[in-house]
């Protein structure tokens, strides 16, 4: 990697925790877990601000962000997942997943959600 594609991801790794610097005090708790459940989980996905929101890219496309129920109201934050993510089930499936709590089980989900939305066809 060379030095200015390391300042980069430096940079939007560091936007992405201004970001969740940002929320309430109960959102940033379950926004640094999920950036680090992000991050472990797909190592190859890279971090970013999209919309002011902490987002996860493969290089060229947004896989999955999260947001604040701040930032339109809402009593629940969101994790959602873009088309990159082909998280496909049939006809229909969920994409984005209200959060209120994040369980030990509700952590397994969402590492489970990761690596399904990373995996190569």
């Amino acid at each position: 990697m060379t030095i200015r594609s390391d300042d980069k991801k430096a940079e939007d790794e560091a936007a992405v925790l201004a970001a969740i610097a940002t929320m309430p005090d109960k959102d940033q708790l379950i926004s640094k877990r999920l950036h680090a459940i992000i991050t472990s989980s797909a190592p190859e996905l890279l971090p970013r601000t999209w919309y002011g929101m902490p987002a996860y890219h493969n290089g060229s496309r947004i896989v999955c962000w999260f947001r604040s129920g701040k930032k339109f109201g809402e009593r629940y934050m969101t994790l959602g997942f873009n088309d990159t993510a082909q998280l496909d089930e049939g006809g229909m499936w969920p994409v984005n997943f209200a959060i209120t709590e994040l369980t030990d089980e509700a952590a397994d989900t969402v590492a489970t959600l990761i690596k399904k939305a990373t995996r190569k066809p």
